[in-house]
């Protein structure tokens, strides 16, 4: 607060002033926020939303840029396209964790190897969560899996996805959403299947690993689940690491 003559403090009325591109981007970003418009809803056309901002265009457009790479709007083409508001909730958390992990991947400023560390610190608190609030429901599509993992050749295209939703469903059965987004975007990005010789030995070894995971999830014994899956990982370290060096 600025002091007066008298000793009296003046209250800070002043803010930053936004510029045009700013107060569109905010004021479309606070009614996404706030439940005014909601998931899937289509945005005016970008003519009707400079006359209703009395904005260029090329500034609605740029707002429009913005809140598209925030992934708070979507654009899709076409004379029935347009922009429309962006599902917000835990699913688009991990959806974003993809595409970012993935991004850095690619242009190599973060290692495969770091990143499939991060995935398998995870998994252990996520297995003793899903062991303590695993439902019924999640119980049994975890052991669909394995029977269906336990019939599968190795050369089966569905195998990696089949694991790819094992861990995911552990994730999920933990009942914590940001726990779940995060295991299941790192396990997309390094699907261990897809960097093993997956022989009929390392094949069956994995399906008893999955199962003796499932067994101590169905006994709600967390200390068992995270032996089982730390022995689970740990063999597949140890294949990965093996495979790398050939």
């Amino acid at each position: 607060m600025a002091e007066l003559r008298d000793g009296q403090q003046a209250k800070v009325v002043g803010q930053k002033v936004l510029r045009p591109r700013e107060q569109v981007e905010e004021r479309i970003r606070v009614m996404i926020l706030s439940g005014e418009l909601e998931t899937g809803d289509l945005l005016p056309p970008e003519a009707e939303l400079a006359r209703q901002f009395n904005v260029s265009r090329t500034t609605v457009r740029e707002a429009l840029r913005s809140l598209t790479t925030q992934r708070m709007i979507y654009k899709v083409p076409g004379s029935r396209g347009g922009n429309f508001v962006q599902r917000i909730d835990y699913n688009s958390l991990g959806s974003a964790v993809i595409d970012s992990v993935h991004n850095l991947l690619t242009i190599g400023s973060i290692e495969f190897t770091e990143v499939a560390e991060v995935r398998q610190y995870l998994e252990v608190p996520a297995v003793r969560l899903a062991a303590a609030n695993r439902s019924d429901e999640d119980l049994e599509r975890l052991r669909d899996i394995v029977r269906r993992q336990k019939t599968a050749s190795v050369d089966d295209p569905e195998v990696p996805k089949l694991d790819e939703q094992f861990h995911a469903l552990i994730a999920q059965a933990s009942g914590n959403r940001v726990l779940s987004s995060f295991v299941s975007a790192l396990h997309h990005e390094t699907e261990p299947v897809h960097y093993l010789d997956l022989s009929p030995e390392v094949g069956r070894a994995t399906v008893r690993q999955h199962k003796a995971i499932v067994d101590a999830i169905d006994k709600q014994d967390a200390d068992a689940a995270e032996g089982a899956i730390i022995k689970h990982l740990t063999y597949l370290r140890k294949h990965l690491a093996a495979h790398s060096k050939r």
